[in-house]
C-alpha cells in the first residue's frame, strides 16, 4: 500500500471513529438529561470553531479563511447538527446512528447517479445488503423508534451527505472545516436568543458538548475532508454505515445500553455490505489494470 493510501486509509478510520464518538458523546448528554438540545448544538458548533482557528493558527495557514468553504456547506452543517441533537433526545445511540448514515447513504448515491456515475454490479450488491440491514432496524414489527426522532435524523443525514458532497473538492480541508464552521455564527447566534429561556445546562453537559465540538466535530470532519480526496462518492457514502456499529458499541459501553439481535444482524449486514462495496471496486479495478 503506497503512503497515500495509507493516509486516506488511517484518516477514513479515524475520521469514522469521530463520527461514532458524536453519537455517543450527545446521547450521554441529551439522554441524561444533562443540558437540551439547543444549548449543546450552540456550544457544540462553538467549541469547534475555537479548536478550528487554533489549529488553523498553529499551522500557519492562510488567514483569509472565508476565501474558503461555502455558506451552503455552511448552512448544511448548522442544520444537521441541531436536528441530530433533537433527534437524540429520544433515540439510543446505535439506533439513531442508524438512521443518520442509512439517510447519508440514500442521499450520497442517489446524488452520484443523478451526477452521472455507474455503480459496478458489486456496488449495487453491497449497497442492496448495507441498505437491507438500514431496512431491518426500522421495520414496524421489529422495533419502535420515535417517529420525530426518526424523521429529525433521517433530516440530519440528508444534510451531512450534502455536506460531504460539498466537501469533495477541498484542496484546503482544515482551512475548509474552519471556515464553514465560523459561517455558522449567525445561525448559532439566532438560535441562542430563540432557546435561551428554555435553557438547561449542567456542568457535565457543557463538557460534553465541548468534548463533541472540539474534538469529535472540530478535528473530525477537518480529517474526513481530507480522506474524501481519496475515495469514491459510493464508498464514501457505504463506509459511514460501520459508524452505527462504533456507535451501539459505545452506547453499550458507555450509556448502558442494551445490545439486541435486531442490532447485531443490522450491523452484521451493514459490515457485509461495506466490505462487497470496497472489495468488489478494488478487485475491478485490479483486473482492468491487469488487462492493461
Amino acid at each position: 500500500m503506497s503512503h497515500a493510501s495509507l493516509k486516506i486509509v488511517l484518516c477514513t478510520g479515524l475520521a469514522l471513529c469521530a463520527f461514532a464518538g458524536n453519537s455517543i458523546l450527545c446521547r450521554l448528554a441529551l439522554g441524561g438529561d444533562t443540558i437540551d438540545a439547543a444549548s449543546f448544538t450552540a456550544i457544540r458548533l462553538l467549541s469547534g470553531i475555537i479548536v478550528l482557528l487554533l489549529l488553523v493558527a498553529l499551522t500557519r495557514r492562510d488567514g483569509a479563511l472565508l476565501s474558503y468553504g461555502s455558506w451552503r456547506a455552511s448552512a448544511m452543517l448548522f442544520f444537521y447538527a441541531l436536528a441530530f441533537s433533537w433527534a437524540y433526545t429520544s433515540l439510543d445511540t446505535g439506533i439513531g446512528a442508524l438512521v443518520l448514515f442509512g439517510a447519508v447513504q440514500i442521499t450520497m448515491i442517489v446524488a452520484s447517479l443523478i451526477a452521472g456515475n455507474k455503480l459496478l454490479l458489486s456496488e449495487w450488491a453491497g449497497v442492496v445488503i448495507a441498505f437491507s440491514g438500514f431496512v431491518v432496524l426500522v421495520l414496524p414489527d421489529l422495533t419502535t423508534p420515535s417517529l420525530l426522532g426518526f424523521i429529525l435524523m433521517t433530516l440530519a443525514g440528508i444534510a451531512w451527505g450534502i455536506y460531504t458532497l460539498l466537501g469533495r473538492g477541498a484542496t484546503q480541508p482544515l482551512n475548509d472545516t474552519a471556515a464553514n464552521f465560523i459561517r455558522t455564527l449567525p445561525f448559532v447566534g439566532v438560535l441562542i436568543a430563540v432557546s435561551f429561556q428554555h435553557a438547561h445546562v449542567s456542568q457535565d453537559g457543557v463538557l460534553l458538548a465541548v468534548l463533541s465540538g472540539g474534538l469529535a466535530s472540530g478535528l473530525g470532519y477537518a480529517i474526513w475532508y481530507i480522506a474524501l480526496g481519496g475515495i469514491s462518492i459510493t464508498q464514501a457514502a457505504v463506509v459511514q454505515l460501520i459508524v452505527p456499529v462504533i456507535a451501539a458499541l459505545g452506547g453499550v459501553l458507555f450509556a448502558g445500553e442494551l445490545i439486541t439481535m435486531r442490532l447485531v444482524l443490522s450491523s452484521a449486514m451493514i459490515l457485509g455490505g461495506i466490505m462487497v462495496v470496497v472489495m468488489g471496486r478494488y478487485y475491478f479495478v485490479l483486473r482492468a489494470e491487469s488487462r492493461v
